[in-house]
């Protein structure tokens, strides 16, 4: 069994962000950036299937040269291989021309398993896993708590509101996970001396076959007008109850106020 697992350098998320003037995208040097922790549930899964499986798992990332240090954290987990795509005409892309750039990279690779997080924490579209899988015309199994591999077919367990369904697919196919589905276990020291020399191959959009006017910045089905700084932290409004009942009264017309009712 083969499994691929896309992950995503992201800011972190505990940084102070901030964005570009120029072409009010985040500036992503301003702050560390980070292997997204949502993948981390995909990586921890993609692991259980090469222990319980001997699935053979590489990791594939979309992003700077920069952003190879992300590759061999995900390596450090026990995975067996990376692959990067690096081109600066991707920069700024969107979900879609992300998916573009990620079901490219799918197609020149032999794969029985694409296993995403199911979103980003800097975007938080959860549009790409589903995107990918309907460039590719592969089955998309998303929002998945629960996964089980039998022979050649997949089965999850797909959290919604009001529980969960089960569903069954047929490899390849598409799965993108929720937090619910594991515990990530933390790399272990000989992990991370092995992911420095542990396989990594780079390609750009050339190497795929990738159209650079379908993806980047200004090929981008979104675009961002105005970007402002968030406005400081107000104080906040103290209401004290000094038992004649008038403390209700002032609470809800606050919440009335602010449209909480």
């Amino acid at each position: 069994m083969k499994v691929l697992v896309p992950v995503k350098r992201v800011p972190d998320t505990a940084g102070e962000k901030s964005f570009d003037p120029n072409d009010r995208t985040v500036d992503r040097e301003s702050v560390e950036s980070v292997l997204c922790p949502v993948n981390e549930f995909a990586i921890e899964e993609a692991v259980r299937l090469k222990e319980n499986h001997g699935a053979e798992v590489t990791v594939l990332l979309v992003g700077p040269e920069s952003a190879q240090p992300v590759v061999r954290k995900a390596l450090s987990y026990g995975l067996d291989a990376g692959l990067q795509v690096t081109d600066d005409a991707i920069a700024g892309s969107d979900a879609l021309g992300t998916a573009r750039v990620i079901a490219k990279a799918l197609e020149a690779e032999e794969f029985d398993l694409v296993l995403f997080g199911n979103q980003s924490t800097d975007a938080r579209t959860c549009l790409v896993p589903a995107a990918v899988a309907e460039l590719l015309d592969l089955p998309s199994l998303t929002y998945a708590r629960y996964l089980e591999v039998n022979d050649d077919k997949v089965v999850v367990h797909r959290e919604h509101e009001e529980g969960w369904d089960v569903v069954e697919s047929q490899l390849p196919a598409i799965v993108s996970v929720v937090e619910a589905i594991n515990e990530p276990r933390y790399p272990s020291f000989k992990g991370i001396m092995a992911a420095k020399s542990k396989p990594l191959d780079v390609k750009s959009l050339d190497d795929l076959g990738v159209d650079a006017a379908q993806v980047g910045a200004g090929n981008a089905a979104a675009t961002v007008h105005e970007v402002r700084d968030r406005p400081p932290k107000e104080a906040g409004t103290i209401v004290e109850d000094d038992g004649s009942g008038a403390a209700a009264a002032q609470l809800a017309d606050w919440m009335v106020e602010k449209k909480f009712v």
